[in-house]
């Protein structure tokens, strides 16, 4: 007897790991999941997981994208927000799923284009991992070169920054080294659990504009003050 895809259940929070899967099997494995569900998919030569997330977790993934998005709005940089989109790469054997990723040096590349494809374009500036339970680690971020992975386990926003093929955690973000946006996002995001989304972006947006006009720093991409 064949086990069928359909027959397995992943509770929220929890994840099934599949050994031995071939990249083959991972492609029809994602066409059976389709691209309107909550699981998560990630595989890196050969092992797959697929995780469901807590509510929870959509929670804080959801407010952790609105910050990134009113930084850059705020900053006056052009991003693209791709969300949970798969990239892989059959070449490096590797897939991944993030919460929420960015374009953001990167824009000008992929504008406006309906497939990424890692085989000619880059991966995304800066991907978003909500760990709220303990989750296999792959290193496909770091296979996949994206450049900047931010992890938030429910207390604290960790920037892990690519140097020489590994990332580093680091104090300072690759895509706002003007700001200590790790501190920043930690606050504002508990902070919304008891004021609202809101409230809580509209002070964000507030604590970016005084944050450059009171230390006179310059916009990253055009060098002009802000």
């Amino acid at each position: 007897m064949q086990l069928e895809l359909n027959q397995l259940i992943v509770p929220p929070g929890h994840q099934l790991l599949l050994q031995d899967v071939s990249w083959q099997m991972f492609e029809k494995i994602l066409e059976e999941l389709g691209e309107t569900r909550a699981a998560r998919v990630s595989y890196s030569k050969g092992l797959l997981e697929i995780m469901t997330p807590l509510p929870e977790h959509e929670d804080d993934k959801v407010i952790i994208g609105d910050l990134v998005k009113a930084l850059l709005e705020e900053l006056d940089i052009e991003f693209r927000s791709l969300g949970s989109t798969t990239f892989k790469s059959q070449k490096m054997q590797q897939g991944l799923e993030a919460d929420d990723c960015f374009y953001i040096q990167n824009e000008a590349v992929i504008r406006g284009k309906k497939r990424i494809d890692l085989n000619f374009d880059p991966p995304p500036d800066l991907a978003i991992e909500i760990d709220l339970t303990t989750r296999t680690r792959f290193n496909n971020y770091e296979v996949l070169g994206v450049p900047e992975l931010w992890r938030y386990d429910g207390q604290k926003l960790e920037i892990n920054v690519l140097k020489d093929g590994k990332y580093v955690e680091s104090d300072t973000s690759y895509n706002f080294p003007q700001l200590p946006i790790g501190e920043a996002i930690t606050n504002y995001v508990e902070q919304s659990k008891i004021l609202g989304r809101n409230v809580i972006v509209r002070d964000f947006r507030k604590w970016v504009r005084e944050q450059f006009k009171t230390r006179g720093y310059r916009d990253t991409q055009t060098g002009r003050p802000i």
